[in-house]
């Protein structure tokens, strides 16, 4: 099931990509009167550890997709860098969850992507209107 996404390997398509795990996972919902967004991070993280474990594995995917654009191994450690930082503070029991709603690993390392696309790819680029 294609969902509407792109499954090509170019620098566009995986940018699409990339970016719908990380709305799924930081913004994806909002909470009412106060506006703040979170996504499935925070809400899956409440699971103690697993919940942590599932997210991890699903912000690993974005590392995946960036590594297959060919992006320097030290920008893809610092991603993966940002994932296992958010994994092991949100594992702790309460104060972990409230560092999840804050603390957005998968924005960071899109930001990371969006950067290199932009000096190396610029193709690539869509134009927010």
């Amino acid at each position: 099931m294609n969902m509407g996404l792109p499954t090509g390997t170019d620098p566009a398509s995986v940018l699409m990509r990339i970016e719908a795990m990380e709305m799924l996972l930081e913004r994806g919902f909002t909470i009412p009167l106060i506006n703040r967004k979170f996504g499935l991070d925070a809400l899956i993280g409440l699971i103690p550890v697993v919940g942590d474990l599932i997210t991890a594995g699903m912000g690993a995917y974005i590392i995946w997709e960036a590594r297959n654009l060919g992006m320097p191994k030290w920008k893809v450690w610092r991603m993966a860098g940002n994932v296992a930082f958010d994994t092991a503070i949100g594992a702790i029991p309460l104060a972990g969850d409230t560092f999840d709603f804050f603390f957005r690993s998968n924005t960071r390392n899109l930001k990371i992507v969006k950067k290199h696309l932009h000096k190396h790819h610029p193709e690539a680029q869509v134009i927010e209107g």
